[in-house]
């Protein structure tokens, strides 16, 4: 009982943004499942996940349809993602991340190096839900506070208990 009530007080749910090609895609359906509000837009870029609350913009994109098209129009895509979006993250889908999908993603890096693009390898759609909750979460203002508090008091901890600090203090009090 102790053990799910952790859980429930953990939940976190927020709106998400979503073009609507991906209304019938299966991270929408997860998303929606675990009750967070998701909203359809035509005005986004295609493929795109939006986390408004917490500033973060995701754009799907699977590498075998990739290995089968064109790059220039999908790199075209990628451009006016990062060019709208200051906290932009790519992810890459494959069931297996052999050496051709690492090597769209080496030209991908290449393209973009220098750019607030993020490239992240998944391999299903739930690992994506995931990993998009996860830095969606740790971005949102409120956690973000919430988490700049805990490394405050953890380095405060660390620094009273270091045996380094001991020693200055001791030092301190021998040398007056």
């Amino acid at each position: 009982m102790a053990a799910n009530g952790g859980q429930e007080q953990s939940r976190w749910i927020t709106t998400v943004i979503m073009s609507t090609a991906l209304q019938n895609h299966e991270i929408s359906t997860i998303l929606q499942r675990q009750q967070h509000r998701v909203r359809y837009s035509e005005s986004v870029e295609i493929g795109s996940v939006i986390f408004s609350l917490s500033g973060v913009a995701f754009i799907l994109a699977d590498t075998q349809d990739l290995l089968m098209t064109r790059e220039e129009p999908f790199f075209g895509r990628i451009q006016r993602f990062i060019n709208i979006h200051r906290n932009s993250f790519l992810v890459l889908s494959a069931a297996l991340h052999g050496p051709e999908e690492w090597n769209v993603m080496f030209r991908i890096q290449r393209r973009f190096l220098g750019s607030n693009l993020r490239i992240i390898p998944v391999h299903n759609s739930a690992e994506t839900v995931k990993l998009m909750l996860t830095i969606a979460k740790i971005t949102s203002k409120l956690r973000a506070d919430d988490i700049r508090y805990q490394m405050a008091m953890t380095k405060a901890q660390i620094i009273e208990n270091s045996p380094v600090w001991k020693m200055l203090q001791e030092y301190q009090l021998h040398g007056n």
